[in-house]
């Protein structure tokens, strides 16, 4: 038996985002420094998982909400993009690697989701392979810097997840998110428009297409800022948006509501919106970004 530790490569650093270190460093300083910490501390955010050229400065706005001083775990939840999945997967890997360092799983938290038989196994080609949950590692290693040897990540890969799946993986997560020294993080990009998205919805009564898309975004932003994981839901199956971590949110909205039974009152707060372009006619195509953050009374 090998001791090797199998370690995660940045196989997206050097072209979704820089692989140098001081490079990347000095860009997330940058888009942080222009972001106000208006909601801490955060027990979760919604932030995009796009190219860093495209979202960095929106995911910032949800970063600045981390409070380093309380966080010791960091729950990463992101969409599968690449493999059929309708449970979520835990990774192979022990170690995440960072240009700016290198990210702990949390073994025991690992071994606890693992017995609950609800989780699968990825590979570490699929691990690898994936971006939604990486694109949140050099914001999570900044966001954390002042306590890095004081925190681990539990990294959840999440299928397209039914109904009473999304109600049953909230219901399991919620005693973690009760715990003001774990911080959850949503991956998700909002809406993707165009014809290579296959999807084209537009009301042309809010104008340009950009702005219809605008409305339809800032729609579902409302409906998770209410916290109510059937309304989320509803508006899914009438509009279609093409929100790719609606799964992902959708634990997060059974997750609160779990607690929401017992009597802890949380407030959700998007800060941010943006677009990788703005689209005014059925050529174009873009991609929406939000951010935003979860506290607790």
């Amino acid at each position: 038996m090998s001791n090797r530790v199998v370690c995660r490569e940045a196989s997206h650093a050097g072209s979704w985002y820089s692989a140098s270190g001081s490079q990347l460093n000095a860009q997330l300083e940058s888009w942080l420094s222009k972001a106000e910490s208006t909601i801490r501390p955060a027990r979760a955010i919604i932030a995009p998982h796009a190219g860093y050229t495209y979202c960095g400065a929106c995911a910032a706005h949800a970063y600045k909400q981390v409070d380093p001083a309380v966080t010791r775990r960091v729950f990463i939840l992101g969409p599968s993009h690449h493999v059929p999945l309708s449970r979520c997967a835990l990774s192979p890997a022990e170690i995440y690697r960072t240009p700016l360092y290198d990210l702990r799983i949390d073994q025991k938290v690992y071994a606890d989701l693992w017995k609950t038989g609800l989780f699968e196994r990825m590979s570490l080609q699929t691990d690898e392979d994936e971006h939604s949950i990486e694109m949140h590692l050099p914001y999570t290693a900044k966001a954390m810097e002042s306590h890095k040897d004081e925190f681990s990540i539990v990294p959840v890969l999440v299928g397209a997840l039914s109904e009473s799946k999304e109600q049953e993986y909230g219901k399991l997560l919620s005693k973690y998110l009760a715990d003001p020294s774990n911080l959850f993080i949503i991956s998700s990009d909002f809406c993707h428009w165009g014809q290579r998205f296959r999807y084209t919805y537009y009301d042309e009564s809010h104008g340009e297409i950009y702005r219809s898309i605008e409305h339809l975004d800032k729609m579902g932003m409302g409906i998770i800022e209410q916290l109510d994981p059937m309304s989320f839901t509803n508006y899914l199956k009438k509009y279609r948006n093409t929100i790719c971590g609606r799964h992902p949110i959708g634990v997060l909205l059974n997750a609160v509501a779990e607690l929401r039974k017992s009597g802890l009152e949380m407030n959700f707060s998007f800060l941010n919106y943006a677009q990788s372009s703005e689209c005014r006619n059925w050529q174009d195509s873009s991609v929406s970004y939000a951010a935003g953050a979860l506290i607790a009374h």
